[in-house]
């Protein structure tokens, strides 16, 4: 009978092996939403990595899993980007080639519980440098980061708001790690353990130590989702369901109507009866009316997206222009070097501009709120930010129409909860064509949310939070503190490395032979 090690002995099968390992955890994300799943799906890939016939190889295991980590993630991708969606996933998945390494550095033959001890650390810090440098907003930006997969988990969520996603993805590193020294590690089963133990301890200490948001007053929110319009003046048909859906509000004692993503496809200055029937809307309602307009700017070159409040009286003046592209989708990064993604996708043909600063909008009544467009939910920081500068609830103005038959929508939407857990805010995700969906400052949902079928609006009763999450106040923490990890334990092992030389016997050297072609004896 064959044994495993025999079997992965071929390095083309133990990199389709390495490959389908890292794909594993896409389940514990929408659609799948198999939240459980995350704590063990990085199981193989470690034990994989930690088996390697030496770092190198290891190395390569992590760049493999690592492609296989990002092309599921954004596997949606691929009727549009096509071939291109396995140049970013090979690009990208280089990222976790210093992972793999680590973990064949830490856990590889025989390790100590010394050894095993330092593994719970460095693991879930070579893993964060990964997703750190991924959320550079130039490589795609921080989709799929490993702790967002607890979106729904209430305990997981308390943490998010003492240490952000980043703290969520350490622990679940952690207790990766943890199970597979439980399997593979009999004799250092003792710190495993204890990792488990403290990743339970710091999860009901943040359960009963973390400030929990004081919520008082009310706010009705109403979201307007007008599904799929396609073909021929979708911009002009688009915009008459969205004014269809809004006049039905009128007497909801509203204090906000938002619309999705794109949701205006003209520049309101250039088309002033546009911005008239606006104000006539948010005269009906008697609330300000969010609007996203995706258009060439009267006055400025390009196009801009460009979150707009409208009033009573028309365009109030607070605009905010999205500052975080999303690459290939509304720019081409490197345009003159991988300018022919177009040729072979549905990359963006001309590159859309950027806003230089988020804005806190005065939504009348003393709401304040911090619009985000689109993949900009994604983006820990922006949320933080806009709670930082004062806003009571955060905003998010999305379309995936492009993916509607696709886990992205369901995706997307999850990423509310994490940023109002986060920073202790309400979160409202309003799309064009679903998922739509709303979130307290703990990251529960409110009301039911608009699915990917639904054309239609939706009144939330939001409860405005107040105070400041330990996220808000210390930021990225957890990162800096996996990065002190990171470089102590380099430090450590430069250290033990030159010791272990220094002490290294010095191996005699050949015996001198005489003219006579005989050893020389010693003495003579």
């Amino acid at each position: 009978m064959q044994k495993p090690d025999d079997w992965l002995a071929s390095r083309w099968r133990r990199s389709v092996f390495a490959v389908l390992a890292g794909a594993l955890p896409v389940l514990a994300f929408p659609g799948p939403a198999l939240w459980w799943w995350a704590y063990v799906a990085l199981v193989p890939w470690i034990l994989l990595a930690r088996t390697a016939p030496g770092g190198r190889r290891a190395a390569y295991d992590g760049w493999c899993g690592g492609f296989g980590f990002v092309l599921a993630m954004h596997h949606w991708l691929l009727p549009n980007l096509h071939v291109f969606t396995f140049v970013i996933a090979a690009l990208l998945g280089a990222l976790w080639i210093p992972w793999g390494w680590l973990v064949h550095r830490t856990l590889g033959g025989a390790p100590s519980r010394g050894r095993v001890a330092a593994a719970l650390l460095v693991l879930p810090s070579g893993w964060l440098l990964a997703e750190l440098v991924r959320s550079w907003q130039g490589l795609g930006g921080p989709w799929g980061m490993l702790g967002a997969s607890q979106w729904q988990v209430a305990p997981a969520l308390r943490l998010a708001s003492v240490g952000g996603v980043w703290l969520l993805s350490f622990l679940v590193v952690a207790v990766n790690v943890a199970v597979a020294v439980l399997v593979a590690v009999r004799r250092a089963r003792v710190p495993a353990l204890a990792g488990l133990v403290a990743t339970a301890a710091a999860t009901s200490a943040a359960w009963g130590w973390a400030p929990r948001p004081d919520t008082g007053e009310r706010v009705a929110i109403a979201v307007v989702q007008p599904g799929i319009v396609a073909g021929a003046g979708s911009a002009e048909r688009r915009f008459d369901r969205e004014e269809q859906l809004t006049r039905g509000l009128a007497g909801r004692d509203l204090d906000l109507i938002v619309w999705g993503e794109s949701s205006v496809g003209h520049d309101l200055d250039d088309r002033p009866d546009l911005a008239r029937r606006l104000a006539a809307l948010s005269r009906e309602t008697g609330a300000d009316v969010l609007v996203n307009v995706d258009a060439r700017r009267s006055g400025k070159p390009g196009i801009y997206k460009s979150s707009v409040l409208v009033g009573p009286e028309g365009p109030t003046g607070d605009r905010y222009d999205k500052m975080r592209l999303v690459p290939f989708g509304e720019y081409v990064p490197f345009r003159s070097l991988l300018g022919w993604a177009t040729s072979v996708g549905k990359a963006a043909g001309e590159d859309r501009m950027r806003g230089t600063g988020q804005v806190v909008m005065n939504a009348g009544d003393g709401l304040r709120i911090g619009p985000m467009v689109c993949f900009e939910s994604a983006f820990p920081d922006m949320s933080r930010r806009l709670a930082a500068d004062g806003a009571g609830v955060l905003l998010a103005q999305s379309s995936t129409s492009t993916f509607q038959h696709t886990w992205a929508p369901e995706q997307h939407a999850s990423l509310a909860a994490l940023r109002a857990a986060e920073t202790g805010r309400p979160m409202v995700h309003a799309t064009l064509t679903g998922v739509s969906a709303v979130y307290d400052a703990n990251g529960a949902r409110t009301g039911p949310r608009l699915g990917t079928d639904a054309s239609a609006s939706r009144v939330y009763e939001v409860p405005v939070a107040h105070g400041t999450t330990p996220y808000v106040r210390y930021g990225d923490w957890t990162v800096y503190a996996a990065l002190l990890t990171l470089a102590a334990w380099g430090a450590a092992e430069g250290v033990r490395t030159v010791r272990l030389r220094r002490g290294r016997p010095v191996r005699p050297g050949p015996p001198a032979r005489t003219a006579h072609g005989s050893p020389a004896r010693p003495g003579r």
